[in-house]
C-alpha cells in the first residue's frame, strides 16, 4: 500500500483510490453500501443530518468514478469519534478500508487530537482485526448497544503521540 498524501481540500490519493470529502450528491451510492454492509443501516435522512454537525468529517473513497467506501467521524476538542465505516461489498480486502482509516489517524494527528474512538460490534471480528492491526485497543463494552438485536459494542481506542 502506497503511504497516504493529503492535501488541505482532503484530497488524498492511495495506489488507484481516490479520497474526497462526501458531498449530499454522494449519498445515493453511499446508502447503497450502507445497506450491504449493516443489518440496520443509516438512512439518506440520517446521513444528512450526520453531515450537517458542524463536528461533522468525511471521507469519501472512489475508483475512478465508482464510490467504493466511506468514513464519517467527529472531530472533537480532544479526539476524534468513528461513527460510520463501510467499503463496498465487492471491493472489501483490497486495502480500501485500512486506507480510510490511516487516511482518518493521519487527519487527527494533523489536528494535534489525541485519540481516535470507535465502537465496533463484538461479532465483527475482521473490522476488529483491522483495527487491531492499525494500533487500535479495546477500552471498554457497551451492553444491548445495536437496537436491532441488543448485540454489545466493543469500545476501541487507538491513541494518539503527542
Amino acid at each position: 500500500m502506497a503511504k497516504v498524501q493529503e492535501n488541505p481540500q482532503l484530497d488524498v490519493y492511495v495506489d488507484y483510490v481516490h479520497f474526497r470529502k462526501i458531498e449530499p450528491s454522494d449519498l445515493d451510492e453511499i446508502v447503497k453500501i450502507e445497506r450491504a454492509s449493516f443489518s440496520n443501516p443509516w438512512s439518506t435522512r440520517f446521513f444528512l443530518e450526520e453531515l450537517r454537525a458542524p463536528y461533522a468529517r468525511s471521507l469519501l473513497a472512489q475508483i475512478e468514478e465508482r464510490v467504493v467506501g466511506y468514513v464519517i467521524y467527529w472531530e472533537l476538542p480532544a479526539e476524534l469519534d468513528i461513527h460510520n465505516l463501510a467499503v463496498h461489498p465487492t471491493c472489501r480486502r483490497q486495502g480500501i478500508g485500512r486506507s480510510l482509516l490511516s487516511a482518518t489517524i493521519g487527519e487527527a494527528r494533523n489536528r494535534g487530537l489525541s485519540r481516535i474512538s470507535l465502537e465496533v460490534r463484538r461479532s465483527n471480528e475482521s473490522a476488529q482485526s483491522l483495527y487491531r492491526s492499525l494500533g487500535f485497543v479495546i477500552r471498554g463494552v457497551r451492553r444491548g448497544y445495536y437496537l436491532d438485536n441488543g448485540e454489545d459494542a466493543l469500545v476501541m481506542v487507538l491513541e494518539l503521540d503527542g
